[in-house]
């Protein structure tokens, strides 16, 4: 098989739209971590916002509390992605539902929310938005822009995959975060980059630099 590597081919437009990227109490906050790290690092504008259980999350995984305070939380994110210049960042309270990213007339490039519970996935799918994240997602799909979703769960019920199916019908695009194994992984990041980039790719975003399959070579 072929494989290339996929280099970020250009930075953000001069003048660009955010992205907001929301972050909710699932399992597995590596891949907003990484995520971010390779926007900022690509210099995008992000509009950042975390439910309420991410902070719970954050406790429990890492044994890290999360600030809760807009502007510590911009540095807390810095941190981690170690990223300490390069794009801008803005963080909202989860409970902010008059933020600029609650509207439609915000103009933004789309949003993705990653890692996704299934508690957000029900919501959306029956048209609820108790906070902010729930609300921008919600303007998203109003506004017909892109959401894309990285729902991290396992076994799928049956509720789950009606309430997939239902955003999938209503315009959102459903990345799982189900890593590949044809590029030859060799570390946790590499897989969890995988799922990142086909997370970005939605939004026409090429910024995680990972190896693509270009297909079997052929007989000499």
């Amino acid at each position: 098989m072929s494989l290339t590597s996929s280099v970020p081919s250009s930075a953000a437009p001069a003048v660009a739209k955010p992205l907001i990227l929301g972050i909710t109490g699932a399992s597995g906050l590596i891949y907003a971590v990484r995520a971010l790290k390779f926007l900022l690092e690509a210099d995008y504008s992000v509009e950042l916002v975390a439910s309420k259980s991410t902070y719970m999350v954050w406790q429990a995984e890492q044994n890290i509390r999360m600030p809760v305070e807009a502007v510590q939380q911009e540095s807390f994110w810095r941190s981690h992605t170690q990223v300490e210049t390069g794009g801008k960042l803005h963080c909202h309270p989860w409970g902010d539902v008059g933020a600029n990213i609650a509207s439609g007339s915000f103009r933004t490039l789309g949003m993705v929310i990653m890692p996704c519970s299934m508690s957000t996935i029900g919501k959306l799918a029956a048209g609820l938005s108790a906070d902010l994240l729930e609300r921008a997602a919600d303007v998203q799909l109003k506004e017909g822009r892109k959401l894309v979703l990285v729902p991290r769960e396992t076994p799928f019920s049956l509720i789950h995959l009606r309430n997939l199916t239902t955003l999938a019908e209503a315009g959102a695009r459903i990345v799982p975060a189900i890593p590949a194994w044809y590029h030859n992984p060799q570390t946790v990041e590499d897989l969890v980059d995988f799922v990142v980039a086909r997370a970005l790719d939605q939004l026409d975003i090429s910024c995680v630099p990972i190896k693509r399959w270009e297909g079997h070579l052929g007989e000499e």
